[in-house]
């Protein structure tokens, strides 16, 4: 997925808007591609599908939305590990989830663990 979309209510989407991801039924089968543009006869469909939310691309975030949506993500993480010490070596698969957690919402590469 791209690190710059949203995630919106079906009746938040408009015409044109680009999915940032694959999107898949309830089944898991491919109804989209990553990249499609969205028409209405598209989103016309999605109920049947079972489809209520949808992946799409963001425009250029302000500096200030960014670092909002960052300590956003940076507390609900907190909140979610609040129980764990990630720094404790004992509990190394929570400390490894925490790390693959933040390392997605915060947007990180691979290569940034190096």
């Amino acid at each position: 997925m791209t690190g710059n979309y949203h995630q919106l209510a079906l009746a938040d989407v408009r015409p044109g808007m680009v999915l940032s991801d694959v999107l898949l039924d309830v089944q898991g089968q491919v109804l989209l591609p990553q990249g499609a543009v969205l028409t209405e006869a598209m989103l016309a469909l999605m109920p049947r599908h079972g489809i209520e939310m949808l992946p799409v691309e963001a425009g250029e975030a302000s500096p200030e939305e960014t670092a909002a949506t960052r300590q956003h993500h940076e507390a609900r993480i907190a909140h979610l590990f609040r129980k764990t010490d990630a720094d404790a070596g004992d509990d190394w698969a929570t400390s490894l989830l925490q790390r693959f957690v933040r390392d997605f919402r915060l947007g990180r590469q691979e290569h940034d663990h190096e």
